[in-house]
């Protein structure tokens, strides 16, 4: 369906989810074929219930699919046990959802830089103040997520999305839990960080002016693609 002008750093081909509900199985996505190129923005959208969401859940290897094949940095997902998926996820993506994920019982400083430590990184601590400073939070390193804003607490996942520099950056409605001057910051800093380390994003959005600041835009309805756009 797709014919990218750079090689795809994630591909779907007849991607398909089927979940058990109360009355019975209900096709969540029904046979999605896409390429995202290496290095682009895409903003997925569309009405509620759309499928964007587990669409973006497949990509990241957090929704195991049930029929179909996600491809990503060359690698086939679905073959993957959790264990293969969660180091992939840790070695190549980051991941921000609308609800910030934040550790609580960890500083803004710990919340950082414990996937580098996972990483296996050295200087995890060194590296987590420089991402934090990056979105200006230098001066709230020992603060935990009860003692920030909710702007705030976003800054921090988005610094602990990037620290580990994926090639990939998934993002699940990252401004839906904010008013609208934190929003429009939160994304400032997100196209920022994704246009400084060179990832790829894909953004699940249910704000028109938010998908059209992406270079590639999809529209999703009832499981399917509804409509591809190039910017």
């Amino acid at each position: 369906m797709t014919n990218p002008t750079r090689d795809p750093i994630l591909s779907t081909r007849d991607l398909r989810l089927t979940l058990n509900g109360n009355a019975g199985k209900v096709d969540i996505l029904r046979g999605i074929t896409l390429d995202v190129p290496q290095g682009r923005s895409v903003g997925l959208i569309g009405p509620s219930g759309s499928g964007k969401s587990s669409l973006l859940m497949c990509l990241g290897g957090l929704e195991r699919p049930t029929g179909g094949t996600i491809h990503a940095l060359g690698a086939d997902l679905a073959a993957m046990g959790e264990d293969a998926l969660a180091r992939f996820r840790r070695d190549n993506m980051g991941i921000v959802f609308q609800s910030f994920h934040l550790i609580p019982t960890m500083t803004a400083l710990e919340n950082v830089a414990m996937p580098l430590e996972l990483a296996g990184a050295q200087d995890a601590f060194a590296r987590a103040q420089a991402e934090l400073e990056g979105v200006g939070l230098g001066a709230r390193l020992g603060h935990y997520p009860s003692e920030l804003s909710g702007g705030e607490q976003q800054r921090v996942a988005l610094a602990r999305a990037v620290a580990v520099r994926p090639a990939i950056l998934l993002a699940d409605e990252p401004t839906g839990n904010l008013d609208a001057q934190n929003g429009e910051s939160i994304m400032d800093l997100l196209f920022g960080l994704q246009e400084k380390h060179g990832a790829t994003l894909i953004m699940v959005t249910h704000a028109p002016e938010l998908a059209a600041r992406c270079d590639m835009v999809v529209r999703m309805a009832d499981g399917r693609l509804a409509e591809e756009v190039r910017v």
